[in-house]
């Protein structure tokens, strides 16, 4: 390597280093020092697991967090559904001279943030909202039906969320396929179930394993869209960890509550790769 690929190569990498350990790693450590102590009888600040400890005391605590895993997993799942077929029709079966357009389309309502994109629904679906203006004046209901505030539009307010994050891995797997792949097997004699199962998900498992990494990180550590469409009893762990940190000021509960949350998000994270033997640089290249 010469002087000036050198000189080019410490350009690029000192400001990624910096960005990473600066407000990620250093975080983390002081984020897993700070869990790992709590006051004694004195006041004085002390190495102790009894943060932890705490977590396993309280019912609400690891229910909540199991709860938070499998809605995650959920979500995740739900918004590969929704998101597929989407993606495949853009890149596979619409005319080339649309995709451009239909791509704007989709990304468009993500040009918002997602406060105004959650109140959007929060209009549509509240007692007074939208929706239940339609049904009662057109005699379908007698009187209005409250539509938020309960895990089936927290989950339904997730997936729109994250939408974006799937798509666009699966936009890029997919236009990368050859067509004549789908063809020959068509020509071959072979099913749609079997083209779908053996061809194009095998070729788009990257960037499905890429989007559902992103898409459950997000949920598992979204805040905004539980709270406002989940209401009082949506349950979810960034909301203890919220409280811990700014109602009740115990900044180590809240970090092993936060520590705990990137554990689990890890653990399932990696088990997910375990099981689609995915490799983690490969998904997210």
């Amino acid at each position: 390597m010469n002087k000036h690929a050198k000189l080019g190569f410490y350009i690029f990498f000192i400001p990624i280093f910096l960005w990473l350990f600066l407000l990620i790693i250093l975080p983390q450590i002081d984020l897993f020092l700070m869990s790992i102590q709590s006051e004694n009888e004195t006041g004085k600040m002390v190495w102790s697991l009894s943060n932890y400890g705490e977590f396993f005391k309280e019912e609400i605590y690891w229910y909540t967090f199991i709860r938070v895993a499998i809605y995650s997993i959920l979500v995740t799942f739900l918004t590969f559904i929704v998101t597929f077929p989407i993606a495949f029709y853009i890149t596979k079966v619409v005319s080339p001279k649309y995709k451009g357009f239909l791509t704007i389309l989709l990304l468009m309502p993500f040009w918002v943030s997602e406060l105004v994109r959650i109140y959007g629904w929060m209009i549509l679906l509240r007692e007074s909202g939208v929706i239940n203006y339609f049904l009662v004046n057109y005699g379908i209901i007698d009187k209005p039906i409250e539509m938020l505030y309960n895990d089936v539009s927290m989950v339904m307010g997730l997936v729109y969320t994250s939408m974006l994050f799937m798509v666009v891995p699966l936009l890029s797997s997919l236009e990368g396929m050859d067509d004549s792949y789908i063809e020959a097997a068509h020509d071959l004699g072979a099913s749609k179930f079997i083209i779908f199962t053996k061809i194009v998900i095998p070729y788009a498992a990257a960037g499905i394993v890429s989007g559902s990494i992103v898409v459950f990180m997000l949920t598992l550590g979204n805040y905004l869209t539980p709270k406002l469409m989940g209401g009082k009893n949506s349950l979810w762990f960034t909301e203890q960890i919220y409280n811990e940190f700014i109602s009740s000021f115990n900044w180590n509960q809240g970090a092993a509550f936060g520590f705990l949350l990137l554990v689990l998000s890890s653990l399932i994270i990696w088990i997910g790769l375990k099981l689609t033997k995915q490799n983690l640089s490969k998904a997210l290249s």
